[in-house]
């Protein structure tokens, strides 16, 4: 079993940056794939960015604003987010695919991006 435990969010300005950081309890270095989601009230979870390997891929949404990264070494995953817009604001989650069909969650870390 492992624990991931989200840090990073908060309130920004339209335009701001924030980097969003998930640290998990265990070595992640095994881990099949890596992701962070976000859910606003009333609509369901969205997938966001994930990371398998060294390969990454992104919802259209985030492309080219938001990096996900992850550093086997401290067992952490990141996301990097750029030019942040009002409707990023939601609770952003980071979720470990620890083995075919087993994965774990964090509580999540809320994101609020407003002027």
């Amino acid at each position: 079993q492992v624990q991931l435990v989200e840090s990073g969010g908060g309130l920004v300005q339209p335009g701001g940056s924030l980097r969003l950081s998930c640290a998990a309890s265990r070595n992640i270095f095994a881990f099949n794939a890596m992701r962070w989601y976000r859910q606003t009230p009333g609509k369901q979870r969205e997938l966001v960015a994930t990371i398998v390997g060294s390969g990454t891929g992104y919802a259209d949404s985030v492309r080219g604003r938001f990096t996900i990264s992850r550093d086997n070494a401290k067992n952490t995953l990141d996301l990097q987010m750029n030019n942040l817009k009002p409707e990023d604001t939601a609770v952003y989650y980071c979720n470990a695919v620890v083995s075919p069909g087993i994965s774990a969650w964090g509580q999540g870390t809320q994101v609020t991006v407003s002027s």
